[in-house]
């Protein structure tokens, strides 16, 4: 058949013509939010100061508009509704911690998190480490530190001072090196306990106490093993039933292989993470790298996420780890998929070039200071090198499990990085982001300090 042309009669030109606008206006508009983002100017505003080593901020979920502040060293501050940091801590655990490293350590007083109902029952929780227990994970080596998570109550005469008396101590891992504790804890939208823990420390996840896992090819894998411990896991526990803890029925290793507390594995030191306040509420996690690359994944039930098979989205060589092996396994011995990270950046010591000794997971913004910044996912570096507090703020906007694009947060103050070495994040009830920093890099001086990111004319 001949197919006929016709000239495009008026009506027809008139909708081509406002078709044509609308897609154009449209275009227009995406632009203008990525422009938005990139135009938007932004700084940090001093909220508190006078810390040793702040590594989060977190609101108590009740109407005082209070603001927690958990230092490394062993206590939790307050900073009240009208901005004024207590004079007395809300907590000091000081004593009971394992003797801190002051030029640099990875334990501490690592997570705090309020029950929902805190309000009403007043029960709060902690990550920590205190000396070891007798023994090792060898006849010849000790262990190093004993980690807890542990529930307090606040005085029920004093809302602004923990019952010292009420710790009711949840679990107890014994640690065979000092790194690698992870430390996040959080509670989400299901009014579970999600507890984040590290491989064990050391490198490569190889050294004792590192079990033999399904992977021939790297000796060790606390990461890939979830028998043996709960090493390199986000753990998911209910703190509402049974002594000390019930499992959650829906939990993925529940009824057959694999400890039932495991949310998700394969990991290496989850030292933050956060759940966002919006959305789907998913689950945001800053995975700290070997030697190449450092992550952000975006955490499912009952997922693997690669550690020590993978590092990044590459094969870890745990024998000569800055060179990646060709191959690798796409999934475990229990048929999981290994998921790689939505957001890859290299690691100061790799090879090829990097900028980041640690990533330091934060949060997705939820506040109305900075409309530009509504529904990204905000985190950062620790430092760009050793020896110099110059850490950076990234901006990305979450895709689900594919590679996520990110951009580098110029502050007005100081474009190039932030003066500080980066410990952590927090978000008050408002959704509103906030950094703890540190002009050390170690739990020692005075220079920690609380700022908000705001939005500047």
């Amino acid at each position: 058949m001949k197919m006929i042309h016709r000239p495009v009669n008026g009506t027809s030109s008139l909708i081509l013509f406002f078709t044509s606008v609308i897609l154009l206006g449209l275009l227009l508009i995406g632009c203008k939010k990525n422009d938005d983002i990139a135009d938007t100017k932004v700084d940090l505003e001093l909220v508190g100061d006078g810390f040793v080593s702040p590594l989060g901020v977190v609101a108590s979920p009740d109407n005082t508009d209070r603001l927690f502040v958990f230092d490394q060293v062993g206590k939790i501050w307050i900073i009240d509704s009208t901005g004024n940091k207590l004079a007395t801590p809300f907590m000091d655990i000081t004593p009971l911690l394992v003797t801190l490293n002051p030029g640099y350590d990875e334990r501490g007083l690592l997570g705090l998190a309020f029950h929902p109902q805190f309000a009403t029952n007043r029960r709060f929780y902690v990550y920590y480490q205190v000396p070891p227990r007798a023994g090792g994970p060898t006849p010849t080596t000790n262990w190093n530190n004993l980690s807890k998570i542990s529930e307090f109550r606040a005085s029920t005469t004093n809302a602004d001072i923990a019952d010292m008396t009420t710790e009711k101590v949840l679990l107890q891992m014994d640690d065979p090196q000092s790194n690698h504790n992870g430390g996040a804890i959080a509670f989400g939208n299901d009014g579970y306990l999600y507890i984040a823990i590290g491989d064990g420390g050391s490198a490569n996840d190889v050294a004792p106490g590192h079990v033999d896992d399904w992977y021939a090819a790297n000796a060790g894998g606390n990461g890939q093993d979830v028998e043996s411990n709960l090493f390199g896991d986000i753990l998911r526990i209910d703190v509402n039933s049974s002594v000390p803890y019930g499992i959650p029925a829906d939990n993925p290793f529940v009824g057959g292989p694999g400890r039932d507390e495991i949310y998700a594995y394969g990991f290496r030191n989850p030292y933050r993470m956060s759940f966002d306040m919006g959305g789907s509420n998913q689950l945001y996690v800053g995975d700290a790298g070997q030697v190449l690359y450092e992550e952000i994944n975006l955490v499912t039930k009952g997922s693997n996420y690669g550690w020590n098979v993978k590092e990044g989205k590459v094969c870890f060589n745990a024998a000569n780890n800055d060179t990646a092996f060709a191959t690798c396994p796409a999934a475990d011995n229990l048929g999981k998929t290994l998921i790689d990270p939505v957001v890859v950046i290299n690691n100061t010591a790799n090879p090829a070039g990097g900028r980041a000794l640690t990533v330091i997971g934060g949060n997705v913004y939820r506040g109305s200071g900075i409309p530009a910044y509504e529904g990204k996912y905000i985190f950062g570096t620790f430092a760009q090198s050793g020896g110099t507090p110059n850490g950076e703020l990234f901006i990305s906007t979450p895709a689900g499990q594919n590679t996520w694009d990110y951009s580098e947060i110029s502050l007005v103050s100081r474009p190039n990085d932030l003066g500080y070495y980066l410990k952590g994040f927090g978000q008050d009830n408002d959704g509103e982001i906030y950094l703890t920093v540190s002009t050390n890099a170690g739990p020692s001086g005075a220079t920690g300090r609380v700022m908000k990111l705001v939005k500047v004319p």
